[in-house]
């Protein structure tokens, strides 16, 4: 009896583990994962949409979204998403202070322990520095 016992609580525990498995990749799948915004203004603000579509056989929710820093401000859809549909997380970068950045944004699908990484990468310049950069390339397209 107390083998039978063993058993089916390993094999009640082996399912549930099983169960829990599933990776956010296997229920929403993101056009890109990584943005680089490139070379941007001081004081700019700029924000990226990451599409994803719903590939599982069922409505999802996406539980948070959220940031690696207070820099990034990440926006997702507060409603199930359906089967085959889209939506988008939106990462909003304040861009306050100049030098180069790597933001994650970690997105949290209901039923999966392990978020979704989207990345978000560029590099902020000073006014002077910005409009040095324009000039330059106004004179590279202009040849």
């Amino acid at each position: 009896m107390k083998k039978l016992a063993l058993t089916l609580f390993a094999v009640v525990i082996g399912t549930f583990l099983f169960a829990q498995s599933k990776k956010a990749e296997e229920l929403v799948k993101f056009s890109v994962v990584k943005h680089n915004f490139g070379k941007i203004k001081q004081g700019t603000p700029v924000t990226y949409d990451f599409e994803f579509t719903n590939v599982s056989g069922k409505p999802i929710v996406i539980e948070s979204a959220t940031a690696s820093c207070g820099c990034t401000t990440p926006t997702w859809p507060q409603q199930p998403v359906a089967q085959g549909k889209g939506n988008k997380i939106k990462a909003g970068f304040n861009a306050a202070a100049p030098g180069p950045f790597d933001k994650t944004v970690f997105v949290k699908v209901a039923g999966v322990d392990q978020p979704v990484e989207l990345r978000i990468t560029g590099e902020v310049l000073s006014a002077d520095e910005y409009a040095k950069y324009e000039s330059s390339k106004d004179k590279k397209s202009s040849k």
